[in-house]
Formats: structure tokens, C-alpha cells, sequence
């Protein structure tokens, strides 16, 4: 679905469907920034790791057409398998493959839990920017380590678009919006506000509290998750806003302040959040 005939300026919103509020918010605010918008809508498998939930991933395509009309999307891109992986529709392996990462920013945290998930990423982010060869194409921060690596991609391979990251759209209690929160039980999901709740702890300890020791700051989310009783911690990190190296310190003249990152587990549902402290995003 390249832009074709379009006149003006043309955003790309890459998703994977199951789209809810967060996605809607993300089309609308492209929609502020170009003239038209066309909304992916596609399954990455190269981005799911054996054991991982690619087949039971919700597919609801009429409903995300239904949100994507509603939110002002001209368009939408809902390739096959086979049509954007030629070699293999469902894990793509056979023949030879084209991988692409950033090993600086891939190599930690998320990409520690999921070696080949950023590979798989890049992969399919690019192959989209090259056929829709949007001017803009716009990601959600919750997924923060992923828009790094995405701004570091196109800026290396000179890709000629904008990678603009949009603030989290959030549930009233703060829980981010995610398409896995569907997978939460009630009680899962009552204590699935932990992951919101220790971000806020650590945005008191570096902004009111003027706390400058990454140790305290992560002890303190951990121990904010620990009384909700998570059933796993991956990560509970402070983390510099670009590289995302760790600190020896916060220092509040860094520009962009720093970055809380969290993963952990509510039974088998893993999730992810994070907040930016002492500076303008969040």
C-alpha cells in the first residue's frame, strides 16, 4: 500500500491490531500531524519468540477497522504473512534473511528477556517504511526501548522519514494501555496498578525529593511492586533518556532527564511501562 496519488504529507501508525483507546489516541495526533494517515495492522512473527504468544495474539480485524474509520484513519494495510515475508508466512526461516538491529540499545533489558525480538522489529518496521514511504511514522512510547531503537534505524540508515513518539494513553488508575491487558484476570488486573504506582514513587523520589542515586530510585519501584505482590520482576531500572545506559547518578541538569523502565509478570502475562523523570516527556 505505498502512498500512491496522495497530496500532502501521509503518517504511518504501525500496529498489530487489537487496537483500543492508546491506538485511537495515536491516530487522531497523527492526524495533527499530516495530512493523511494510514494505519498497519499486522501480526509480526519475526518479533515472537518460540513459546511466545504469536498464535493466540488477538486478531479482532473488524472491530480495529471499526476504530480506524472512528479515529480518522484514510486507510488501512493488513498484509499476509506470505505477502510481507515471502520466504516463510509464519516463522519466516527458510531462505535468506535480511536482519537489521542496533546493538548499542538492543542488547538490555527488553532485548535481554527477548534476544530476537528487535531484529524482528527492525525487520518488519522497515520493510513497512519502505512500502507506504510515509513522512511521518508514529509510535507510543510505552514501548520506549523500541522507539529508540526505531529513531536510531532510520537515523543510521538515512531513511527519509520522522519518527515521532507519543506520549502513553493510560487507564483512570494509571495502568498503560496495552493489548495484553485483555489476558489479565480481575485480580491480575487490580494488581497490575503496581507497575504505575512505582513509577510515580520513583518520579517523587527524583523530582520532589531530589534523590540523585539510581540505586535508591529502583530499590524504591521494587519495593512498591513488591507490595503489590507481581509475580516477577524483569527489570526496575533508571536508565539515561537516550542511550539508555545505566547511572552512577541522576544528574538534574541531564537534558531530557532520565527514564524508569519496568518489566515484570501478573501470572503468565508479562508487562511493560515506563515514565520519564525530571524532564518535559512523560
Amino acid at each position: 500500500m505505498r502512498r500512491g496519488a496522495l497530496r500532502g504529507k501521509v503518517a504511518l501508525v504501525p500496529t498489530m491490531g487489537a487496537l483500543h483507546e492508546g491506538h485511537a489516541t495515536l491516530i487522531r495526533t497523527a492526524g495533527a500531524l499530516a495530512d493523511h494517515v494510514l494505519v498497519s495492522i499486522f501480526v509480526n512473527p519475526t518479533q515472537f519468540a518460540p513459546g511466545e504468544d504469536f498464535e493466540r495474539y488477538p486478531r479482532p480485524l473488524e472491530r480495529d477497522l471499526e476504530v480506524c474509520a472512528a479515529a480518522g484513519a484514510q486507510g488501512v494495510f493488513h498484509p499476509t504473512g506470505a505477502q510481507m515475508y515471502p520466504g516463510g508466512a509464519a516463522h519466516p526461516t527458510a531462505g535468506p534473511e535480511c536482519l537489521i538491529t542496533v546493538p548499542s540499545l538492543a542488547g538490555m533489558l527488553e532485548g535481554a528477556a527477548r534476544p530476537t525480538h528487535f531484529q524482528g522489529v527492525c525487520r518488519v518496521v522497515a520493510k513497512l517504511l519502505h512500502i507506504v514511504e510515509p513522512d511521518v511514522a508514529c509510535f507510543g512510547r510505552k514501548d520506549y526501548q523500541q522507539l529508540k531503537i526505531i529513531e536510531a534505524m532510520a537515523t543510521d540508515l538515512d531513511l527519509p522519514v520522522r519518527i515521532v513518539g507519543l506520549p502513553t494513553v493510560r487507564e483512570p488508575d494509571g495502568l498503560a494501555r496495552s493489548s495484553r491487558n485483555a489476558y489479565l484476570s480481575v485480580e491480575q488486573r487490580a494488581r497490575a496498578v503496581a507497575l504505575h504506582q512505582a513509577l510515580e514513587a520513583a518520579r517523587e523520589l527524583v523530582e520532589r525529593q531530589g534523590e540523585t542515586d539510581p540505586a535508591a530510585v529502583e530499590a524504591a519501584m521494587r519495593t512498591v511492586l513488591g507490595t503489590h505482590h507481581v509475580d516477577g520482576i524483569d527489570y526496575a531500572v533508571v536508565r539515561h533518556p537516550h542511550t539508555l545506559a545505566p547511572l552512577d547518578c541522576i544528574d538534574p541538569a541531564l537534558t531530557g532527564g532520565v527514564v524508569a523502565l519496568i518489566a515484570c509478570r501478573l501470572g503468565p502475562v508479562r508487562l511493560i511501562d515506563n515514565m520519564g523523570l525530571g524532564g518535559s516527556e512523560r
